[in-house]
């Protein structure tokens, strides 16, 4: 993507625990993963087989990021497998706990580990993988649950199409797939459908039959394109900015032409069918999450932390660090400007959704 090529080379989110980290600026991620902690009790006591005589647990959380997040989710899962623990088995003081935090392999792992041993009395044992959860990265049958949070409407690449000028597909004057043009929209849904595909197969084999994969992730009402949602619309404010530094000569043309969000929201319906058609997996629930957030408390500086955190790497490998800080200065002011219709409810047009999937898999 740095070369305006579609090589999946991983961004992650900014690291550290700075004013411009991901620890620090993963608000709404946060309030979405503390409002599954009941979806998740229940699944687990309800959906989740324990059969297996070991005493041994193994956790995956894929996408973890830096924190706080990760940690909130695992305990939440560890507290409701004691709970279901508890009631089968008397000596449920045996049970051990293994959690893997995967993520890309440049992802701020010392960040990771700082703040869960500083912050955080650990009841498990706690592993690093890095790696792209796009393959293979367990055992097989190694793990009995998988949780993922807000990574998978990440691709594996940007779609080839999109940035070729010879393409029907290439996405000139976004940088993101807006919805509006077909071609576009059938090349990131294409990578986004083999990309799930090659998650979901992999997690099958890692999964011991019957453990639990919980999949958080945003998607689009049906009916609606991204760029109708108030999510597409800061999506276009930052495209905006960009071309507007292009036009100045701080950045070349030719280089924003090529640049484009690895990022896809399914609309719900099709993100559904998907799930179902992978044999390997039984959809047990899909749901829409509650956050206990109020939109009304938002600000534009708020916003433009939240996207400066996910983008700014990306950035910084395609255009150079040095413009990152006017970028996300030109956004605030956009922003800005544009705010009543950003916070419009009528805009809110996307939802995150708690999926829970129970593995059916055998050689």
């Amino acid at each position: 993507m740095a070369s305006g090529q579609s090589s999946p080379d991983p961004y992650p989110m900014s690291g550290g625990d700075g004013p411009n980290s991901y620890f620090q600026n993963s608000v709404h991620q946060k309030s979405i993963v503390e409002a599954t902690k009941e979806m998740i009790n229940e699944a687990i006591q309800d959906k989740l087989a324990l059969n297996s005589p070991s005493n041994a647990f193994n956790i995956a959380d894929f996408g973890c990021s830096v924190g706080p997040n990760t940690f909130i989710a695992v305990q939440n899962i560890i507290e409701a497998v004691e709970l279901k623990y508890h009631g089968n088995h008397q000596n449920h003081q045996s049970l051990e706990f293994q959690v893997f935090f995967n993520d890309h392999t440049n992802n701020d792992f010392n960040t990771l580990f700082k703040n869960l041993h500083h912050n955080h009395s650990c009841k498990f044992f706690a592993a690093g993988v890095p790696g792209t959860f796009h393959g293979r990265l367990f055992p097989k049958s190694s793990l009995h649950f998988g949780h993922s949070s807000f990574a998978l409407q990440w691709l594996s690449k940007t779609p080839t199409e999109v940035l070729d000028s010879k393409s029907p597909a290439w996405n000139k004057g976004s940088i993101h797939c807006t919805g509006f043009h077909t071609e576009v929209a059938e090349a990131y849904s294409s990578q986004f459908k083999n990309d799930m595909e090659t998650f979901l197969n992999a997690r099958a084999q890692e999964l011991v039959n019957g453990g639990l994969l919980v999949i958080i992730m945003p998607a689009l009402q049906d009916g609606v394109l991204l760029s109708q949602s108030s999510i597409g619309m800061t999506y276009d404010l930052l495209g905006s900015c960009l071309q507007n530094m292009a036009k100045s000569g701080i950045i070349s043309e030719e280089k924003v032409e090529v640049f484009n969000l690895p990022i896809y929201i399914s609309p719900a319906k099709d993100l559904e069918a998907l799930l179902q058609r992978n044999g390997f997996f039984s959809v047990e629930k899909i749901d829409r999450i509650t956050s206990n957030m109020n939109i009304s408390t938002l600000t534009a500086q708020f916003l433009t932390s939240q996207l400066r955190v996910i983008t700014e790497e990306l950035i910084k490998g395609h255009f150079g660090s040095e413009i990152v800080d006017a970028v996300f200065e030109l956004l605030n002011i956009k922003l800005s400007e544009n705010w009543f219709s950003i916070i419009d409810t009528k805009n809110q047009k996307f939802m995150d959704l708690f999926i829970i999937l129970r593995c059916n898999f055998s050689d």
